[in-house]
């Protein structure tokens, strides 16, 4: 692969065969996100689990304290009695049967964060074929489907963030942007570790966090020594 003048500047400041502190790899990410735009932040942790077996899967959601510096756009599809709450809250769209049929016919799909109550699962879960691979299907879990939408359009505005293992079992989420600053960075990083360390499945053996990587968008990885969370 071939690399950028840039992205080869900022490899120098990295040794590659040492693990480093949080506080001094998240420095490192700063100083290496020299894009022309606010580049974002991300961690990317290696399980140690199998999450092709329901009892080892490592799902759920936090608020990340300094947010993540983007816009999200929220849509809730719920039944009449709830709109005004979702509207109150901030949700940028609001909508129920008509909602559906919308995305069904015209794959819309203008939003970041889809947000709906238990009552109305039966006919969002039409879309999973929809939502599923982009990531938008609600979900108990993520509190997504919630008869509270209104704290769970605040939580979305807020800065909340779904973590889950991918078919390699790694966790990949944002963190916040380079513009944060390194305090910033650092207390939504040990909020998101602290979940994902809690969320440690019983059936899980051996080393649970097996690699943990910080870069920004156009920057190199920089690893993280996996100790500390064991």
């Amino acid at each position: 692969m071939k690399h950028g003048k840039k992205y080869k500047e900022g490899a120098k400041l990295i040794d590659r065969a040492k693990l480093y502190d949080t506080n001094e790899a998240l420095d490192l990410c700063v100083k290496t996100g020299t894009a022309k735009f606010d580049e974002t932040v991300e961690l990317h942790v290696k399980l140690g689990v199998d999450g092709r077996h329901a009892d080892q899967q490592v799902r759920g959601a936090i608020v990340l304290p300094n947010g993540t510096g983007k816009s999200v756009r929220v849509l809730v599809i719920c039944k009449a009695d709830k709109e005004e709450d979702a509207k109150a809250a901030g949700a940028d769209f609001v909508g129920g049967e008509e909602m559906v049929q919308k995305i069904q016919s015209e794959n819309w799909m203008d939003f970041d964060v889809l947000i709906t109550t238990p009552d109305m699962m039966g006919q969002v879960g039409r879309l999973g074929r929809l939502l599923g691979p982009r990531g938008l299907m609600p979900n108990p879990k993520a509190g997504t489907v919630t008869p509270d939408v209104g704290k769970a359009v605040a939580d979305a505005k807020a800065g909340k963030i779904e973590y889950r293992l991918d078919k390699t079992n790694i966790i990949h989420c944002p963190i916040g942007k380079v513009s944060f600053g390194v305090e910033k960075l650092q207390e939504n990083f040990d909020t998101l570790m602290d979940a994902i360390v809690k969320a440690k499945p019983s059936a899980a053996k051996g080393q649970y966090v097996r690699s943990c990587v910080v870069s920004a968008t156009m920057g190199p990885g920089v690893k993280i020594n996996p100790s500390k969370f064991i």
